[in-house]
């Protein structure tokens, strides 16, 4: 097993290897040409803020790619994500802060310093020991020198921040012994969520409080919530609009049916795999 000062040599090779390829390079000239004073006018306009705009927009069609299982589409939206990283970089660059090969050592050199199981002579058998090594290389880095939840972006989408946020609680030692326990609590919270529909003030702290338990109920049985829901959403959404199209042949609409012509349209849905 390699040391670390031989892996980052390893790895300081490989960066020049990428300083090398002539794809990597073309993809690189291609975006110093657009935001060149001769390059494309809204290429230039472009900053960090609105870059982000996109590069969100191309990462959830690279999840999408991904759960449909396209490997054309995955490479195409890996390439679509690549463009908007190169972009950023691009523009800090500008700013004389760094450029993209300085955030590929810095990357590198990061998963080499926290992965001394691999690289150097840690050993960690179990993928448990090797977050609990991860928290404490972090630790020792100062990134969680306020609190063990430090760090954890407040923009997430908010199940999936409720997923990290437990998970890092559960790593620090507060969390339930078992599935029995956590679920012991999420019906309690569903009890004080019933009793406090007929109070406006207390609502809404209820349904929030029943939400994150069902997280932590996700987080038992590994599940990650956040892909859980967007793929509930995704069967909604098909099996609705298989249902659309079929009173939409009937020259009708949805508020035309009965309840049970509803139940059974929405049966015959799920059986079609919509």
């Amino acid at each position: 097993m390699p040391s670390i000062d031989t892996s980052i040599y390893l790895f300081d090779n490989i960066l020049s290897m990428e300083r090398e390829l002539p794809e990597f390079k073309d993809l690189v000239g291609i975006m110093d040409a657009l935001r060149s004073e001769r390059g494309c006018p809204w290429d230039r306009e472009q900053s960090a803020a609105t870059v982000i705009t996109y590069l969100l927009e191309e990462t959830h069609e690279l999840i999408e790619a991904v759960e449909e299982g396209n490997p054309n589409k995955i490479r195409e939206e890996l390439g679509d994500v690549l463009f908007q990283i190169l972009f950023l970089a691009r523009i800090e660059k500008e700013k004389g802060r760094f450029d993209i090969y300085d955030v590929i050592a810095g990357i590198c050199d990061k998963m080499v310093t926290r992965h001394p199981h691999v690289f150097g002579g840690a050993v960690c058998e179990t993928s448990a020991e090797v977050l609990r090594q991860w928290d404490e290389i972090k630790k020792s880095e100062g990134r969680h020198a306020e609190s063990s939840l430090s760090g954890i972006p407040k923009a997430l989408p908010s199940l999936l921040r409720a997923f990290m946020v437990s998970d890092r609680a559960s790593r620090a030692g507060f969390d339930w012994k078992d599935t029995e326990g956590v679920l012991e609590k999420l019906e309690e919270e569903l009890k004080e969520f019933k009793e406090a529909v007929s109070d406006s003030t207390a609502i809404e702290d209820e349904i929030g409080d029943y939400l994150f338990t069902i997280v932590n109920v996700a987080r038992f049985v590994q599940v990650n919530p956040e892909e859980a829901l967007r793929k509930a959403i995704n069967r909604f959404t098909g099996r609705f609009q298989h249902m659309e199209q079929a009173v939409k042949s009937q020259n009708k609409s949805l508020s035309d049916m009965t309840a049970a012509e509803l139940d059974a349209m929405w049966e015959e849905a799920k059986r079609e795999g919509a």
